[in-house]
């Protein structure tokens, strides 16, 4: 039988309604939640490390790359097949994208959690739970990377986005769509995974900042995010990459001041391109050196820059680890 080491984090899995506090809270180990869990016995022997119970909103890059590193000691493990990791739901198109940067073994990886508390009618944690154990002892799901796992479909870590604050359905991965399904009893692939980017480093650096631009938005914030001595700026532009040119003003300072600034879209799906040469367009800000993103969305390119910066990249490193990677066999 295989086995699964799962890593618990915290997040609405773990959470019950607190009276007092008004909401829901923490209550939930690792143990309870396996507890809770039945069938698990059946697909694998369960290998559990408590992290605590963590809010996902609460996490910090070294939060993250420390779970890495659990991750990293539980798959060289010889006896150990896949893991997984539990936790909330808020952060795991970004989290789970941290790990499929910094993990490059080929045993499953999977991510999971819950969209509603342990005390909630139709509390979807145990079979969420049961789905991603089931993936990570999979054969078929080794040299996949990093996936996540939620009401029964696999999404890839680089293009999973959370669509719906609460329905059970809210994950989805809108440029490949899913590479894969849970049934009652197998895992099934439906595609390949495009390739993988990766980089290696056990630092982040803290002070790479989102910019999302709006209609009527100037460049004050980039200014003062410049000011502040931001270590990266990410912008995600209107439609294909497209901003006022005031925006690309401010920002023109701060890579003038050596402040990598990526261009991405603030769509989903898509990405930033050099369509439109008006001033403020994506052929304006590729031209006056902001980095191209490919398919990411900003909050993955965010992610990925703040690691790039962290183990030391230069633009042209940067530039390579945020471009779509090469299809395996292209």
């Amino acid at each position: 039988m295989a086995r699964v080491a799962v890593v618990f984090t915290g997040g609405t899995i773990s959470m019950a309604f607190d009276p007092v506090a008004g909401g829901n809270a923490p209550a939930l180990d690792g143990a309870a939640i396996i507890a809770r869990t039945s069938g698990l016995d059946a697909i694998a022997e369960v290998v559990p490390i408590d992290r605590g119970r963590t809010p996902a909103s609460h996490f910090t890059f070294r939060d993250l790359l420390e779970i890495a590193a659990d991750l990293r000691i539980a798959l060289d493990d010889p006896t150990i097949d896949g893991a997984v990791v539990v936790q909330g739901t808020d952060t795991i198109e970004e989290t789970s994208f941290l790990w499929d940067l910094v993990l490059d073994g080929p045993k499953p990886v999977v991510v999971t959690g819950a969209m509603r508390a342990s005390d909630e009618p139709g509390f979807d944690g145990p079979a969420n739970l049961r789905d991603a154990v089931r993936v990570a002892a999979s054969e078929s799901m080794r040299d996949v990377g990093v996936v996540v796992c939620l009401n029964g479909t696999i999404e890839p870590a680089d293009d999973v986005v959370k669509l719906h604050t609460s329905r059970l359905d809210t994950f989805s991965s809108p440029n490949g769509g899913s590479l894969g399904r849970i049934d009652a009893t197998d895992v099934v692939r439906l595609r390949p995974r495009t390739g993988r980017r990766a980089v290696t480093t056990t630092q982040a650096a803290d002070r790479v900042h989102l910019i999302t631009v709006t209609v009527a938005m100037d460049g004050t914030l980039i200014d003062a995010a410049h000011r502040a001595g931001a270590d990266g700026i990410v912008i995600a532009a209107t439609g294909s990459g497209n901003t006022s040119p005031a925006i690309l003003a401010a920002a023109s300072r701060a890579m003038e001041a050596g402040i990598p600034v990526a261009l991405a879209s603030r769509c989903l799906a898509g990405q930033a391109a050099p369509a439109y040469a008006f001033p403020g367009g994506g052929v304006t800000w590729l031209a006056a050196g902001a980095i191209p993103v490919g398919h990411l969305c900003a909050v993955k390119v965010r992610v990925a820059m703040a690691l790039g910066l962290g183990a030391g990249l230069d633009r042209a490193g940067l530039t390579a680890l945020l471009a779509d990677p090469p299809t395996p066999g292209s």
